[in-house]
């Protein structure tokens, strides 16, 4: 537990002294708990986001760093993104397997900047509907598949797989549902 505040207090103080563009820590949501952080958040000049304001929510375990920290977006506006539902689940890799120690609250603010900065058309994910209605309120629950290409992901959560495929030449999405009493990863 002491390193994990250790760990945590140095970022803290990282992210206050140099944080990366457009984002700022809201200071209110550390004053009673090191383990639950706000990061506000502006939409990075010349993107799609450009001047929309937008919060993240960071949530820390006890086996922080070893174990990624639940980050979600919250607040009254959900960026709009094809990796991001209207809960503000964020599908988004480093966030659950690709996760390492090494990475930082501020690498992950930066991974999240690139993504909404890349965007090129603001939707939300093919499934989000199905999703939101179905997912557990913790996203590091969500089981995410990834996959090369913009609109291929799959994701597993709780006995639903939901394919998601974006390579018809109509552009329609095509979103296939397979429910299973006793699906093992």
């Amino acid at each position: 537990m002491a390193s994990m505040q250790k760990r945590l207090q140095k970022e803290l103080l990282a992210l206050q002294n140099d944080p990366p563009p457009g984002m700022t820590l809201n200071e209110k949501s550390v004053q009673n708990s090191i383990t639950q952080w706000i990061v506000d958040m502006e939409g990075a000049p010349g993107t799609l986001y450009e001047g929309e304001k937008f919060q993240l929510l960071f949530k820390f375990s006890s086996r922080y760093p070893f174990d990624s920290p639940q980050v979600m977006f919250t607040g009254e506006n959900i960026p709009v993104h094809p990796h991001v539902y209207s809960n503000g689940h964020i599908c988004l890799s480093i966030l659950t397997e690709d996760w390492s120690p090494a990475l930082s609250v501020q690498s992950v603010c930066l991974s999240i900047i690139s993504m909404l900065s890349s965007c090129k058309e603001k939707r939300r994910p093919p499934d989000n509907s199905f999703y939101v209605r179905t997912c557990n309120k913790n996203p590091k629950k969500t089981k995410w598949w990834y996959h090369g290409g913009s609109g291929s992901m799959i994701l597993v959560d709780a006995t639903v797989v939901i394919l998601v495929a974006e390579d018809s030449p109509t552009e329609k999405m095509s979103t296939l549902i397979i429910q299973s009493l006793n699906f093992n990863l």
